[in-house]
């Protein structure tokens, strides 16, 4: 790995050259950018043993730093996983162009036609942790949405990264696109990250993809809009009338299938009527899936660990859950609006009504109801990838694809038509 002495010098030339890129980005043709991103899929796949050989070096680099089991498995890459950044960049690209979409359009009585349509942001930059397929899925996006795009992987990540970075520039140029639409950071310096966080005359927006510490410091520090992606405080409420086998198959997924990802369920309520018939028999069957439980009352069985203040409120991410008796919906709503991170919650129920108090008293970026919630993605929702969850209320929420990465321009249209 290069090291570089002046790293204001490397960003800012960074910056320069995608704030260039992005003018010609702006106007690409669909056709173009379908192309470039086809291409890009075709050398990730055709690349998988360099990509997979990279991972190697970061997984070492991982143990050496003491990564949580949860961070390792979000870093590892094989033919599965590169399958899938494969798939996602096939989706994208074929998923219609944002670009130049009318939203609406109207006339006025002087005259004038109106149309909102949309435009790209211009230069985003987007901060992540550990999982190198982000740089996939976020170079698709932005270039999918005509935004050029500086991405700063994590350090432990660098590596894959870079050998999947490699791949898309591969596609810009086959293309015919400027190579510098899709730019990544050529060093873990984290004063690379101070550097982009305050490059005002060149980006755009900030988008950061990790944990709190991660997106805190953003926030605080960044002088560049950020879309703030914050941690998934997951929820499943069930309620007492719930069904059985859907609410045992729902909860063991939302937990289990994949525990690091921040669709994973961290904390489980259940209405006290069924604590101790299906809310016992949900426990039971985590236990016996491995599932360490901190919990209290009713749930409180051989194998579990007594629930703490601070089990409240925590992302485990790992084969940890939080749960306890509820008196009822309103109780677990309270719950969910003091401890939730506003990201994904949901309720296991056949009864509409409470289906639907659910989904209107609570403001959570996704509502889910009687589905797991490792839904919780882009991909699933169409997208074919996301840069993220965003769990704030400007401008985009849920899962951010190429569509959320637009903003929106008035192209105004007269016939000499002058104001009285």
């Amino acid at each position: 790995m290069k090291d570089f002495d002046n790293i204001p010098a490397l960003m800012a030339d960074l910056g320069k050259r995608s704030k260039a890129a992005s003018a010609d980005l702006a106007f690409a043709s669909a056709e173009r950018k379908h192309a470039a991103l086809i291409a890009a899929a075709d050398a990730v796949w055709a690349n998988r043993a360099d990509i997979i050989e990279a991972n190697k070096k970061d997984l070492e680099f991982g143990r050496e730093k003491g990564l949580s089991p949860a961070m390792m498995d979000r870093l590892m890459l094989d033919d599965a996983r590169i399958q899938g950044m494969v798939d996602g960049l096939r989706t994208v690209a074929d998923q219609a162009d944002p670009v130049g979409e009318v939203l609406t359009e109207w006339d006025m009585a002087s005259g004038l036609n109106i149309q909102r349509v949309r435009t790209p942001l211009g230069v985003i930059g987007v901060i992540y942790e550990s999982r190198p397929n982000v740089t996939a899925d976020a170079g698709a996006l932005c270039l999918k949405s005509g935004n050029a795009v500086i991405l700063r992987g994590g350090s432990e990540s660098f590596h894959s990264s870079t050998a999947i970075h490699a791949c898309l520039v591969q596609g810009l140029k086959a293309a015919n696109l400027p190579e510098d639409a899709i730019q990544l950071v050529p060093t873990r310096d984290r004063a690379a990250v101070q550097e982009l966080l305050t490059m005002t005359d060149c980006v755009d927006v900030i988008v950061p993809r990790g944990g709190k510490g991660l997106v805190g410091l953003v926030q605080r520090e960044a002088r560049v809009p950020v879309f703030a992606h914050l941690e998934g405080i997951v929820h499943i409420y069930v309620d007492k009338a719930a069904d059985p086998q859907k609410t045992l198959d729902v909860v063991l997924n939302a937990k289990t299938r994949r525990t690091g990802i921040c669709g994973a369920a961290e904390c489980l309520l259940i209405h006290q009527d069924v604590a101790e018939t299906l809310g016992r028999d949900v426990i039971s069957a985590l236990l016996a899936a491995g599932v360490e439980i901190h919990t209290e009352g009713a749930l409180a069985l051989d194998g579990t660990i007594a629930a703490t203040g601070d089990d409240w409120g925590k992302e485990f991410l790992d084969s940890i859950i939080a749960a306890k008796p509820v008196a009822d919906i309103d109780q677990a709503i309270a719950h969910i609006r003091q401890f939730g991170s506003n990201h994904t919650d949901c309720i296991m129920t056949e009864d509409a009504d409470a289906a639907a108090r659910f989904f209107e008293r609570l403001d959570s970026a996704i509502l889910m109801h009687n589905a797991s919630t490792q839904f919780a993605d882009g991909g699933e929702f169409g997208m074919g990838a996301e840069i993220g969850i965003a769990t704030g209320k400007m401008h985009a929420r849920g899962p951010v694809g190429a569509a959320q990465l637009t903003s929106f321009k008035y192209l105004v249209r007269g016939n000499g038509t002058v104001r009285s």
